[in-house]
Parts: structure tokens; sequence; C-alpha cells
């Protein structure tokens, strides 16, 4: 394997890409478990079939078994060589049962394979859980790292609607645990940290989120905001009300797309009929 890098610095100040696809509103904050949200790898990478190889999959098979009865771990797997050492963990949403919870681990460890193959760091989220690994440890260490932010439409600056997602924010802000949620008429709003945070850290991550949230998403129709250790989110009916028209739209598209589809099938299977036909009176010659 390549050398280890030599700055502990946070893992995702050092992706070699960031993507999300979470570009539309979701009708509920607690729906959609296994969408992509965002994924990264590190630069550096590790030979095949090496120990390092070994110590990966062994870590990744812990935080996919741990996930069928807990909703948070993290794992260190130590090695006879400080370049080998690997250090894991996995958050589930608060509000996942345990099969949903083990569920979205699962394919988020799929999903890190395919994106970060052989790179000695990689994290994904998807909506219901967060998965991450590095060669270099971030466990218990706070990281207010911007990674992603998406700030829906804005409606124009709307008192009401204002002051209710100001209040859905202040009492995420102002609530404990690591998992927070509430709402207020049609705005809701959630946010969690990752449960390597202490309580102290966790809520001056989430403070931090919710405050990048108001100044950046101004009179957004729904805003998410996801530093490397916590996030926070809101959404409102206006947002909902998007949502529906592009998944009616899509419906319609996909429909569309089925139904031509099916006419392309029935069509071939018409004229291969005809085709066989024709080839059975040509063999069976004109007198018969």
């Amino acid at each position: 394997m390549g050398r280890r890098r030599s700055s502990s610095s946070s893992f995702l100040s050092v992706f070699i890409f960031l993507v999300s696809f979470t570009s539309l509103p979701i009708p509920s904050l607690s729906s959609d478990t296994d969408t992509f949200v965002f994924g990264g790898c590190t630069q550096q990478k590790y030979t095949q079939n090496s120990p390092y190889e070994s110590n990966l999959n062994s870590l990744l098979t812990s935080l996919v078994n741990s996930a069928t009865y807990s909703s948070y771990n993290n794992y260190t797997i130590t090695a006879s060589t400080p370049q080998d050492t690997l250090y894991g963990l996995y958050q589930c949403r608060g509000d996942l049962s345990m099969p949903d919870c083990a569920t979205c681990v699962a394919r988020s460890v799929t999903q890190i394979g395919v994106l970060c193959s052989q790179t000695c760091g990689g994290a994904v989220q998807l909506q219901g859980c967060y998965v991450k690994y590095d060669n270099a440890t971030f466990l218990g260490v706070e990281d207010k790292t911007v990674v992603l932010k998406k700030c829906g439409p804005s409606i124009g600056y709307d008192d009401d609607a204002m002051s209710r997602r100001d209040a859905v924010l202040g009492a995420l802000a102002s609530s404990g645990g690591a998992y927070r949620v509430g709402g207020s008429g049609e705005v809701q709003g959630v946010a969690q940290c990752v449960g390597d945070l202490s309580s102290v850290e966790c809520q001056d991550c989430v403070s931090e989120a919710i405050g990048r949230l108001k100044s950046d998403c101004g009179g957004a129709v729904y805003g998410d905001m996801f530093l490397a250790k916590c996030y926070a989110r809101y959404q409102t009916g206006s947002a909902h009300s998007i949502y529906s028209k592009a998944h009616h739209d899509n419906s319609t598209n996909d429909g569309e797309k089925t139904f031509a589809i099916i006419i392309g099938l029935l069509t071939g299977v018409a004229l291969l009929i005809i085709f066989l036909t024709f080839i059975r009176k040509v063999l069976e010659g004109p007198g018969k």
C-alpha cells in the first residue's frame, strides 16, 4: 500500500469528488431511506489482495452485522503495521427500525464498494444512514466541515412561513439528544449527529448546521445542511407540492415508456407470427 497521509485532517476535505442526487425535495423527511445523498473517496489507494483489503472487508462486514441490532457503532481494525489499521462507523437515522437500519447499512456498504473501489477511505450518505471508513482516525473528532448544502427555490419572504421555519429550527437547536425532529403546521425539521460525538459536541455541530441553514437558504421552501458529523434539514408544504408535481410527471413519463415498450413487444410478436406463417406456406408448397 502507498504511504499513509502525513496529516490526520478530515477525510472529507480530500474527497476526489462529491455528488448528490437529492435535487428534489422529498415528500417526507423520513422517507426514501435508500436514496443516495452524497459520497466521496480519498485519493490514496491500497493494493489488491493486501492485508489492508482483508482488514477493510472485515470492517465492512462488522458494520453490516452490527446494524442488525444497533443504530450506531464504530470499529477499529488493528494491524501489525500502522498503515493497515482501519477505522469505521455507521449511523442510522433515529427513526429507523432495526431491519430498515440493517438494510440501509448493507446497501451503503455495497455502494461504497463500487464508489470507492480500492481507496483507503470512503463515505456514503443515504437518506436513512451514513457509513464511513478511513485509515486515519476520525472517531470521536468533531468536524463541522460543510459536506453538502442544498436550498430549494425561494417562495419570497413569507412572514408566517419564515416564522414557522425559524420556530422549528429553534426547537431542534434547543432540544437534546443525537436525533431530533419537530414540526409546526406544514413545516417539518430534523437534525442528527453521528454517534461518536459527545452531547456538547453534538449540540455545537447541530447549532452550526442550523445557523448555516437559516443564513444560506433564506426563504427557500426546503434546505439541507450536511456537515461532516451532523446535519439539519427542513421542508415546507410548498416543497411537498413541488415534489408531488415532479413525482406525478415522472410517473406519467414512466407509464408512457412502459406502454411504448409493451406496444413494441406486441408488434414484434405479431410480425414474427406473420413471418412464421409465410415460411410454413412456402415449405408446404402450392399443392397443399
